[in-house]
């Protein structure tokens, strides 16, 4: 399969109709040279709450309404282009109020395939901007959803931090990570996690970013970032594990083929069997004894 992951500059938009027109470009370029997945970043729909004027993308508590009010549309959107165009679509993560989930909005993503199915994976663990200054609350649990791609799970940027999550996702063939992260510190720290679980389950990771300045946002007003898509530095993998990598902060969608046997083959019979010996950590998570040198 053909992978395609973005990096993705936001808009300030004028109307609806420029928003759909975009999307529909950037899905149209990626189908075009032949994607079968197509991976939108973390907040990239923060753009939507510009459809509200100025005013009410800046602030911090409006923007959470007003994007959220816009993405059943957004949702039909990215749903007709899935179908459409024969992929299938990680819709950009936006905030959610969904009350039957938690009592503040939550950080979700959508997902959707050709056949017109649709999933969506909350973000698990909340960064100190979201959970200090925006209230955004941990949604739903993890999901691994079963394509026709192979079995894939979603950890939204922060999440890819942390192995644990990682390892709940232990049977998925590819981990997407859409990302959105103000400093190269922060991208760093992601592309790392993503890296970092593409090893140990040897798997395939798909990292996608927000890049560029949006003045009319607290919530991404400055990201850095790219595309990327990392496998196990193994057997039929780069010895780097990078399949692909875009270039710093430049739009556009990074590319990489990914064959689901060599995934199979990797775990079975690699040079090391990091997802079969995770096993032998079991009783290892509690804190080992302080042994006194001094």
């Amino acid at each position: 399969m053909k992978i395609a992951a973005a990096a993705y500059p936001t808009s300030f938009l004028e109307s609806w109709k420029a928003y759909a027109e975009k999307i529909t470009d950037w899905v149209q370029t990626a189908a075009g040279n032949g994607a079968e997945l197509l991976v939108f970043p973390e907040y990239g729909a923060m753009e939507l709450a510009t459809l509200d004027g100025h005013d009410t993308a800046l602030d911090l508590e409006r923007c959470i309404h007003a994007t959220s009010a816009r993405i059943l549309d957004a949702d039909a959107l990215h749903a007709d282009l899935a179908v459409r165009f024969k992929v299938h679509i990680l819709a950009a993560s936006a905030p959610v109020i969904d009350e039957t989930v938690a009592a503040r909005p939550v950080n979700r993503a959508r997902f959707f395939t050709p056949t017109g199915a649709m999933g969506v994976q909350d973000k698990q663990i909340m960064t100190r901007f979201e959970r200090e200054d925006w209230d955004i609350a941990p949604g739903g649990p993890l999901r691994l959803f079963d394509t026709a791609l192979g079995k894939i799970g979603v950890l939204i940027c922060y999440d890819s931090e942390f192995p644990l999550l990682g390892r709940a996702l232990k049977d998925a063939d590819l981990i997407l990570v859409p990302s959105v992260t103000e400093a190269l510190a922060g991208y760093s720290r992601v592309r790392i996690g993503a890296q970092a679980r593409a090893l140990e389950n040897q798997c395939v990771t798909v990292m996608s970013s927000v890049v560029g300045e949006a003045p009319w946002s607290q919530v991404i007003d400055t990201s850095t970032g790219t595309g990327g898509i990392f496998g196990p530095p193994d057997t039929g993998f780069p010895p780097t594990g990078v399949l692909a990598s875009g270039t710093l902060n430049t739009p556009g969608w990074t590319y990489a083929t990914v064959d689901p046997a060599q995934i199979a083959h990797v775990r079975a019979d690699g040079v090391v069997l990091n997802s079969r010996h995770w096993a032998e950590q079991t009783g290892r998570d509690t804190p080992a004894p302080l042994t006194r040198l001094r």
